[in-house]
């Protein structure tokens, strides 16, 4: 898999999330926002939550 995105990058391509937001609205955001393929994919692989805001979504993503 390809590096993590920069938090920077990862809330370009969250633009305009109403929070909370669960999982599937994370990354249909994220397409909307023309997001790379290997972005949506590590987006896939969160944990199927509500994240209160761009913070928790990136927390999840340096689990990873």
């Amino acid at each position: 898999m390809a590096d993590q995105p920069s938090p920077i990058d990862l809330q370009k391509h969250l633009k305009g999330v109403d929070y909370p937001a669960g999982k599937d609205a994370l990354v249909e955001a994220a397409k909307d926002n023309g997001a790379p393929q290997d972005v949506l994919e590590q987006l896939g692989t969160i944990a199927d939550r509500e994240y209160e805001g761009p913070s928790g979504v990136v927390e999840e993503f340096s689990k990873g």
